[in-house]
């Protein structure tokens, strides 16, 4: 009479097949994530400034680009589309009319004149805009 053997369960996990996919999973994060743009291309002036802590509330940019449209952004919006001054002054009164606490950032092409920066900020503080914050770029060793 043969005895069988019984095989003793392996108690161990493979996990070489995971970290083959976590490699390649970072390996496609890191190439997509530069990629990813939001907003509108703008060319920010450089200037010595604190950087604003980052949360996950809700924020709001209007932009100025290089050729002095204006356009408005609400939390990712991936395309936004130029738009009138007036425009921009009846949606941000729309939103603070809501949410009075939504932060607003506006960002300037360095090129742009500085009426239209003025002129944007005067329809934002007539939209109910008490505090609004200008982004811009840490200077270069060039500079």
């Amino acid at each position: 009479m043969e005895r069988r053997r019984r095989r003793k369960q392996m108690a161990e996990i493979n996990v070489v097949p995971l970290i083959d996919v976590m490699l390649v999973l970072l390996i496609v994060f890191m190439i997509t994530a530069p990629l990813i743009t939001q907003g509108v291309r703008v060319g920010l002036p450089q200037a010595d400034a604190e950087p604003v802590e980052s949360n996950d509330e809700l924020t709001l940019v209007v932009s100025i680009n290089e050729e002095g449209s204006y356009f408005i952004s609400l939390g990712e919006e991936e395309d936004p589309q130029p738009v009138p001054l007036e425009k921009i002054q009846e949606d941000v009164n729309k939103i603070l009319s809501q949410n009075p606490e939504v932060p607003i950032f506006l960002e300037a092409d360095a090129s742009v004149n500085y009426g239209l920066v003025m002129s944007l900020m005067a329809a934002l503080a007539d939209a109910g805009s008490n505090n609004v914050r200008l982004i811009t770029q840490p200077p270069t060793a060039e500079n």
